[in-house]
Formats: C-alpha cells, structure tokens, sequence
C-alpha cells in the first residue's frame, strides 16, 4: 500500500514537472533564465560595469547595424556609433551635469526661504478656519518640516568618505565602461559563438523567445531614451525662453519622468508647480502661462511622442507595470526601474512562447 502511494505520489509529480517543462527545450531555456538572473541578483554590485556594457552596447547595436544596412563596413559603422556614444557622454559629463549639480545646490540652500515663505501663507489658514485648523498645529508640523528638509540639505552638500569612495568608483567606471561597450560591439561575433558553444543544439524555443524579446526591447529602450531626450530639450527650451529658475534641473527632471510611467509625470509636477509659485507666485500672468506650458509639454508627450516611439511596444496593463516597477526596482534600485517594462516584457514573451500539453511540438 505504501509503494502504491508513492507510485501514486511520483506520477503527480513527474505529471506536474511535464506540465511546467513539457519538453527539453522548454529545460534548457528555464535553466538558462535561472542562471541569468541569479547571476545578475548575486553579482550585480561586483559586475555592475559589465552588466551595464552590455546594455549600452546592445542599445548601440541597433545604430550599428542601421550602419551596416546602408553599405558601412562592420568595424567602421562600430567606430561611428561608438564615436558618438563618447560625445554624448562627453557632453553629460562635463556640460550638463555640473549645471544639474550646481542648480541642485542652489536650490537646497534656498530650501529655509522657501519653508519660510510657505509657513507664512500656512499660518494665515488658522485665522480663515479656526474650527479646523489650529495654528499651534500647524507650527509643529512646519518645525518637523523644516527641520527634515534642513537635515536632508546638509546631507545632499556634505562629502563624506563614502561619497568620495563614490565618486572613485565611478572614475573607474567611466575608463571601464566605455572600454567594454567598444570590445562588446566590436566583436561581438566571437562573444556570440562563445555563448552559444554552452546552449544545445536544439534551441529553437530560445531562439523563438529571443527574437520577440530582441524587437520589444529594443523598440522600447531605445524609443525610451529618444522620448527622455526629447522631452528634456522641449522643456528646457520652454523653461529657459520664459525665464523659471533652475531651467536645467527641472527639465531634467521632466526626461528622467517618463522612466517611471504614471508615476513619474505626477511626480516632477510638484517641483515644476512649487518653483513657479515661489518665483512668480499667483498673482500674474506669469504663473498661468507656465501652467499652460507644462499642460502643453505633457499633452504632446502623451498624444505624440508616446504613440509614434512606441507604436510597435508591447501593450502591458497597467497593473502589470505597476508590479514589475515594484518589483524590479525592490530588486536592482534604479536599474530595475528603468528596465521593469522590459524585463515584464520578457516574462510576457516567455509565457507567450511557452510550449503548452497539447502542442503538436511539445514533445521533442
């Protein structure tokens, strides 16, 4: 009777695993997700360079093989792209992010001011609602206020030896980084067929799953970078012609936004609005025409920019970018946020492509 149990026991089982990897191919690709992203959870503090080449150099693959397409030699459409990989970097470097920085410490030396400020307009709401409001609350909650916004200022303009540790991390990354995404597009050939000496012959499973994550990612990360790229000269153009203060920060802040969707764009709203109230307050045109302006910004990101770079994006609900956002940034911070529609992209792929009991090619 207990051999018939587990008889029993074993075929649920061995009936269960057929189900979930029905084939040896649907093995091998589970084996090869696996590997991959414990290598990339466990290591990415040690390989962050090298898992961040990688992505810099698959993005460029694409320029690089529009390149090819129109006739270039393959080393000399790798030279061009990766020519001007340096110069955007270049310009990142040494050009705008200074200004960001410097912007960045003006505005938290004028934090106290604008604390200030705001606490005089709070205080009046006492004497406009005294059954609802009273004032010696308020006074508590402006001191906490205050007082955390101060603390996190003085922390954002002071050097400590990890900042510093830091900032000789990153020097060494930006010799190595570069270095690897030049080898990484160059031959990238010989680190294909290295690749593949470890895959089995019969990969078509793979092979199928990669094409369709290969498309979706690639139109997406890269009509992500040209949609924060874009955003970020419209709105600098817009802030700096009308006059805001902090023109470069906030319409950086506005392109970094769309990395974060839903999200981001009703975040970067309170800095944009609380600058504009601080500099030009309500009364005026000049608060009004940058309302209108940023209305305007947004709305052609949504209407245009969003449905001509992505049109050919795979469509996920929202609630499945919410989670892969969670999750994904819960797990590799920025990186993860950034990537977490990609990333849910390829789980959408995999499940797609997944061979199910039934298919006349499940059993191979």
């Amino acid at each position: 009777m207990l051999s018939q149990d587990k008889s029993a026991n074993f075929r649920f089982m061995s009936t269960a695993f057929r189900h979930v990897l029905p084939n040896n191919q649907a093995v091998s690709l589970a084996i090869l997700l696996i590997v991959i992203f414990l290598l990339i959870y466990f290591l990415s503090d040690l390989l962050m360079p090298v898992f961040a080449s990688i992505v810099i150099a698959y993005l460029l693959e694409g320029l690089a093989g529009n390149a090819e397409k129109r006739g270039l030699p393959r080393l000399l459409a790798v030279y061009l792209v990766f020519s001007v990989f340096l110069a955007c970097l270049i310009f990142l470097l040494f050009y705008l992010m200074p200004i960001v920085s410097q912007q960045s410490v003006e505005l938290v030396q004028h934090i106290p001011e604008i604390i200030n400020h705001a606490q005089n307009g709070i205080m009046r709401l006492p004497d406009m609602y005294p059954k609802f409001i009273s004032e010696n609350k308020i006074q508590q909650i402006m001191n906490a206020l205050q007082k955390e916004l101060l603390t996190y200022g003085q922390s954002v303009l002071s050097l400590s030896a990890a900042s510093v540790l830091g900032l000789v991390s990153a020097l060494v990354y930006l010799f190595l980084v570069p270095m690897m995404v030049f080898f990484f597009l160059k031959d990238k050939s010989v680190f294909i067929a290295w690749f593949l000496q470890f895959m089995p012959r019969d990969r078509h499973l793979t092979v199928r799953v990669w094409t369709e994550v290969d498309t979706q990612i690639g139109n997406y990360v890269r009509g992500k970078f040209s949609e924060v790229f874009i955003l970020w000269l419209m709105s600098y153009a817009t802030f700096a012609t009308m006059g805001l203060n902090y023109a470069m920060l906030l319409s950086v802040l506005m392109g970094l936004s769309v990395i974060i969707p839903y999200i981001g764009a009703t975040l970067v709203t309170f800095p944009v609005l609380i600058v504009t109230y601080f500099q030009w307050g309500l009364v005026g045109d000049d608060f009004m025409y940058m309302l209108v302006a940023y209305t305007i910004i947004q709305a052609i990101d949504g209407v245009v920019l969003v449905p001509f770079l992505f049109s050919e994006a795979v469509n996920l609900h929202p609630v499945a970018i919410i989670i892969a956002i969670l999750f994904f940034g819960g797990l590799w911070g920025f990186w993860g946020v950034f990537l977490a529609i990609p990333l849910a992209t390829v789980v959408k792929a995999v499940l797609t492509a997944w061979p199910r009991i039934g298919d006349p090619e499940h059993i191979i």
